[in-house]
């Protein structure tokens, strides 16, 4: 089974194929003969090309359909077999693909002159083109949808509204040409028209085609911003700008030099990455090599249960000791610090020990947050139970780590006192600090779930017994968004089956918002501990704000921060309205998640005193 495809795009690069068309024109077929129909007369040619590039290296492969809509077939007297030409497609690329490579449904404009000439074509007609093409392809068995080489966002914004109403399950990838400057032929903006694609609800944005690397390389630098708020990217450069030699189309950029320069757009966000017209698969093949992209793997780890018993019930759900030693009597509060990037951990355990004397029910410690370097959390974590005794959380992700070492690993914990592990996919290793690092994920978020519940039930992955059972809380992370909060209370439904029995979340910055999290979770027999950050300036706002994925700063909120001119005058005006917040939810939540911003403990201390001196009790909901 192939992992979630823009889960797993999130923190890889995946490699597509390159030109299918002017590939099959090398390999003999005759200039000016319609490709698309090659499905239905040529199915074997066709199989052979996709298995090339598989075998270059290609994670993606496209159908063959790039032009089998009803317009471009209407000029070849095909427009009635519009669906059975792409089923054919989908079919042979699906029949190549096999268990481990994703099958795109490439999906090309129309032909057609935009802005529309009503009395010619009408929109419904350019719609209905695009819902038959799209539902043929689905059926056909494709992976996802990749509309692709569209010239204008009159054009691309109609077929994506097809994709979603005729495959809502389906990710969807929408690219645009920008031939020069970042630009469409019409001047529409790339950033402008990346935000379009995605707002209309394409899943990955990009570009393919165009003018060679380097005017693509522009391209993504004008969509760079949306890598930022947590957009993916796509790029499929030609080879360079092509000349007639002969009778043959030639396309002058090396393999090596595209491979390079694509590294450069990787950087910029670009999460999958192929060929246009004029790269084969002896480009894909280099840029295997050179880029050091690894074939995908099958996430997850595999239970070995009783026959009768499903992974999810083949292991009883533990509290755990961190939960189970929580008082009764005050509201449960938790502190985030990260470890040092550095050896000199001394102000970290001083922190820890203020904050323990302050009343904190545990201390939590990220795992190289940012794929940033930092000391082990584990070492930290160990540290901070032999000099305060406090409870530590230890932040566990899948990015690191393979399915053996992460088991080695909770089994060191245990042995070393931790009662807490909060399960996390990790972040993407692409924005990591360091040289030549790549994420593992052998295991997720859910298969790190797993694999707690099962050390908790005295058992490994592979179903035998470690002689002892481990005492871990185990813990989920939850991003709510207020605007949208259905598909992550879905997730988190999954992480309470799997075994998690707290849940720590994404920063949250109004009543209203922790509020209707509390009202939507209520539901879920697991304590909730609203994330808490106290920002310290107007430009600390606005990089939360605009910068980290599932943060949203209240507009009104910046605004005012942003009228103080002065950053300490900024900082007072934050904090008195994180205080306020701090007390208009308290009556309401399971307990608190402090963030330390910067690592600045003695900010979390403040609000730490704050909650302890006023003896709120909070929600009042027992322990799990």
């Amino acid at each position: 089974m192939k992992p979630d495809f823009v889960e797993y795009l999130k923190d890889h690069v995946v490699l597509g194929d390159g030109a299918l068309g002017s590939y099959l024109y090398e390999k003999g077929i005759e200039r000016g003969r319609n490709l698309d129909l090659l499905n239905l007369q040529a199915a074997d040619f066709v199989f052979s090309a996709h298995e090339e590039y598989i075998r270059a290296g290609s994670q993606l492969i496209e159908t063959n359909t790039f032009g089998a809509n009803h317009f471009r077939l209407r000029e070849v007297g095909a427009q009635h077999r519009v669906g059975e030409i792409n089923r054919a497609g989908a079919g042979i690329a699906v029949k190549a693909a096999g268990h481990q490579v994703y099958v795109a449904g490439s999906v090309g404009p129309t032909g057609l002159t935009f802005p529309l000439d009503e009395d010619e074509v009408r929109e419904e007609d350019i719609r209905q083109a695009f819902n038959e093409q799209i539902a043929a392809l689905v059926e056909g068995g494709v992976d996802l949808i990749m509309l692709e080489t569209f010239p204008c966002l009159d054009e691309i914004l109609p077929a994506i509204a097809a994709a979603r109403a005729v495959a809502p399950h389906l990710p969807l990838v929408a690219q645009m040409v920008f031939p020069a400057r970042g630009m469409t032929v019409r001047g529409e903006d790339a950033l402008t028209c990346g935000r379009a694609m995605a707002a209309a609800g394409a899943d990955v944005v990009g570009t393919n085609c165009g003018r060679g690397i380097d005017a693509m390389a522009t391209a993504v630098r004008r969509l760079a911003p949306l890598a930022k708020e947590g957009v993916i990217l796509s790029a499929f450069p030609n080879a360079g700008m092509p000349e007639m030699v002969g009778h043959r189309m030639i396309y002058p950029a090396q393999p090596a030099y595209m491979a390079m320069r694509s590294g450069e757009m990787i950087r910029y966000g670009v999460h999958l990455l192929g060929g246009c017209c004029g790269t084969g698969p002896e480009h894909i093949h280099e840029f295997r090599s050179t880029l050091k992209i690894r074939p995908v793997r099958i996430p997850g780890g595999r239970l070995v249960v009783a026959p009768d018993k499903t992974p999810e019930t083949a292991v009883a759900v533990r509290t755990g000791g961190f939960l189970a030693g929580l008082q009764t009597n005050r509201l449960p509060i938790i502190v985030e610090l990260d470890p040092p990037t550095h050896l000199d951990v001394a102000p970290v355990l001083a922190g820890a020990r203020a904050l323990t004397e302050a009343g904190v029910d545990a201390i939590s410690l990220g795992d190289n947050p940012l794929a940033t370097l930092r000391v082990g959390n584990l070492g930290v974590a160990s540290l901070m139970r032999k000099e305060t005794g406090i409870q530590t959380i230890i932040h566990q992700s899948g990015r690191d780590l393979n399915a053996l070492a992460l088991q080695a690993r909770m089994m060191e914990a245990h042995l070393l006192g931790i009662e807490a592990v909060l399960a996390v996919s990790g972040d993407s290793a692409s924005a990591t600090d360091q040289p030549e690092v790549s994420g593992v994920f052998d295991l997720r978020s859910y298969g790190l779930l797993r694999m707690l519940r099962q050390l908790n039930g005295g058992l490994n992955m592979a179903g035998r017994s470690i002689k002892h059972k481990t005492n871990f809380s185990v813990g989920a992370a939850f991003s709510f968004r207020p605007d949208n909060p259905q598909l992550q209370i879905s997730r988190l439904e999954k992480k309470f089956e799997l075994g998690a029995r707290f849940a720590m979340t994404q920063p949250l910055f109004s009543r209203e918002a922790v509020e209707r999290m509390m009202d939507k979770t209520s539901h879920l027999d697991m304590l909730i501990f609203p994330g808490i950050f106290p920002i310290i300036s107007a430009r600390n706002a606005e990089f939360l704000h605009n910068e980290v994925p599932g943060m949203s700063v209240p507009a009104e909120f910046r605004r005012q921060l942003a009228s103080y001119p002065g950053v300490p005058d900024q900082r007072k005006a934050a904090l008195d309205y994180t205080r306020q917040l701090v007390e208009d939810i308290a009556p309401i939540v399971d307990g608190f998640y402090f963030v330390s911003p910067l690592n600045k403990w003695d900010i979390a201390l403040e609000f730490v005193r704050q909650v302890r001196q006023a003896g709120w009790q909070g929600s009042g909901r027992a322990t799990p």
